[in-house]
């Protein structure tokens, strides 16, 4: 980079809000500055709460045909040439569901089930169109181990979730809320973007100012910090922004390409 002395080696980009436009495909310019930076030799590294099942079409999208994928907020890593998981921080969701429904009696669980589907207690917001989806009580839903427990809580709002939020204590888990609405994602205690990176740069012997990273959400937040050199999209939240070293333009402006075109133009 040109604060740090050379191209990023290790790179580190969010999907939704960041790589597209949840719903929409990646834009002709961002998967150009993908593939040069890959042909480079750079690390590209899609880092996304997004499960295995729903990060495959994007990786599919950008031409990467092998290295390394994190989902689920870095609790699943993937082997992109395999499409399939090397490894899987997986948690006991039953303490964090009672704990929630205590909070929050109405809320709607779903658990992902690696590489399979989604358990879930109800409809709710969520990525559910790939994999088997099945509606199950809250006895099945917390009896296997997930790498990742969405909570939506119907008719609540955001603030009031933050509020109560407060006072939730679930010794071996962690969680992070969403930028829209009143939901929020559960992992194993100390499992984030940032954590599964910085494993990934040890393995992979890279230089921790060799790193660039790129996001937009609350789940972004230690991505942004692990990185040496840490990019928001625009239009993310004012404590994103704040973690930032630069932001760059939105979905819509290509902001990803603008970054990477610095260097793989």
């Amino acid at each position: 980079m040109a604060v740090l002395g050379g191209a990023p080696e290790l790179i580190a980009l969010d999907v939704d809000g960041t790589l597209l436009a949840t719903g929409f495909a990646v834009r002709a310019r961002v998967v150009a500055a993908v593939r040069a930076a890959v042909a480079a030799g750079a690390h590209v590294v899609v880092t996304t709460g997004r499960t295995l099942l729903t990060t495959r079409p994007v990786l599919h999208e950008l031409g990467l045909t092998e290295g390394h994928a994190l989902c689920s907020n870095g609790a699943v890593h993937i082997d992109v040439a395999r499409g399939e998981p090397v490894a899987v921080q997986a948690f006991d969701p039953g303490p964090a569901v009672l704990a929630l429904r205590a909070l929050f009696p109405a809320m709607i669980f779903a658990a992902e089930r690696v590489g399979v589907g989604t358990w879930a207690t109800g409809h709710g917001p969520g990525e559910f169109s790939i994999g088997e989806f099945q509606l199950v009580d809250h006895q099945v839903l917390s009896s296997e181990p997930t790498p990742r427990l969405n909570g939506w809580w119907p008719d609540g709002s955001p603030e009031e979730m933050l509020r109560l939020l407060a006072s939730l204590e679930v010794p071996d888990a962690s969680w992070v809320h969403g930028e829209f609405g009143p939901w929020l994602t559960v992992s194993r205690r100390g499992v984030s973007k940032g954590w599964a990176l910085e494993r990934l740069r040890r393995a992979l012997g890279i230089a921790p100012d060799a790193t660039l990273a790129i996001g937009d959400g609350f789940n972004d937040r230690e991505m942004l910090r692990w990185a040496a050199h840490s990019v928001a999209m625009a239009g993310s939240p004012d404590d994103v922004l704040a973690l930032a070293d630069e932001v760059t333009g939105d979905v819509a402006e290509d902001g990803v390409a603008t970054v990477l075109e610095r260097w793989f133009g």
